[in-house]
């Protein structure tokens, strides 16, 4: 099972000293990735349910909250560290010009030599789409296209794409990425976002609260993946964890029901197929002991 940290660029973690901090420690205790969230607004007041907590609120329902753009913040880590991966978490992809967002990230990943996974999802938040000035109803299809559009200026040197949502020429974006491509993780916990994820993904990036929840998701996924004869072993899962941050404290001080929560859960995602975990909200006097607890365990590589 590989480890991540995960919103890294939320709160203290958008400022450059913290940043620097997270980038540096998490490489120097053998994490294999960061990953940033998005949201380019927070609407204050929104209306729209947060899908991913009971509360339906995001962050408790704090709406003043530093956000660092993902990409400047992975770029900023990038140039801190050597080997860890360096992924989204995940952009709202209908939300930005994919001429543009193919660039940017074709540059993190040269400047990164081949480090960066892009998460992208549909989104959910309807007053922010308002603010961008994006259609919230056709985000779906959107995305699909932006997505296209992305690949063809990392694959071919003179790019032409004309569907729904994008049309361009000969266009030329260099540079491009390391291996001509950038991994595409897509994010989502819909019946949907596990077919998408079949279609077009790299990866899937489900935000679930427990692994029973994933276990409907990645059947999904799988039978989708059968039927356009694509390897389900091939897209690669990466979840959340989904306990309190309570609890990992509590693993880390070496309470042994907590641990043993957390090496269970663990456990049951690695069953499932799930490449890797990302944790969140844990500094280092946190971290050091909790992954010293956990190689006691489970295989963390």
């Amino acid at each position: 099972m590989k480890l991540g940290l995960f919103a890294v660029n939320v709160g203290a973690g958008a400022r450059p000293a913290q940043a620097r901090a997270t980038a540096v420690l998490a490489e120097e205790l053998g994490l294999e990735s960061l990953w940033a969230i998005d949201h380019v607004v927070m609407p204050s007041g929104y209306e729209t349910e947060y899908p991913y907590d009971e509360s339906g609120k995001m962050m408790g329902g704090a709406e003043e909250v530093d956000i660092a753009d993902p990409l400047t913040w992975l770029a900023f880590a990038a140039a801190v560290t050597r080997d860890i991966k360096l992924g989204t978490g995940v952009i709202v992809l209908p939300q930005r010009n994919p001429v543009v967002l193919a660039k940017q990230a074709a540059t993190l990943d040269v400047l990164s030599e081949g480090r960066l996974l892009l998460g992208v999802g549909v989104g959910w938040l309807a007053e922010e789409f308002d603010a961008v000035g994006v259609p919230f109803a056709d985000r779906g299809r959107r995305h699909d296209d932006y997505v296209a559009a992305m690949r063809a200026l990392w694959r071919d040197t003179k790019a032409s794409v004309h569907n729904t949502y994008t049309q361009f020429d000969n266009a030329i974006s260099l540079p491009q990425p390391a291996a001509r491509a950038v991994p595409v993780v897509i994010g989502g916990r819909s019946n949907r976002s596990a077919r998408r994820a079949a279609g077009i993904g790299d990866g899937y990036f489900p935000s679930i609260s427990a692994p029973e929840q994933l276990i409907p998701l990645l059947d999904i996924m799988n039978a989708e993946a059968e039927r356009l004869q694509r390897d389900p072993a091939g897209i690669e899962v990466t979840v959340p964890y989904p306990g309190s941050t309570a609890e990992l404290i509590a693993a880390a001080a070496g309470d042994t029901v907590a641990l043993d929560r957390v090496v269970t859960q663990l456990r049951q995602f690695a069953g499932l197929g799930v490449a890797r975990t990302l944790l969140a909200g844990l500094g280092e006097d946190t971290l050091r002991p909790l992954l010293k607890q956990l190689a006691d365990h489970i295989d963390l590589g």
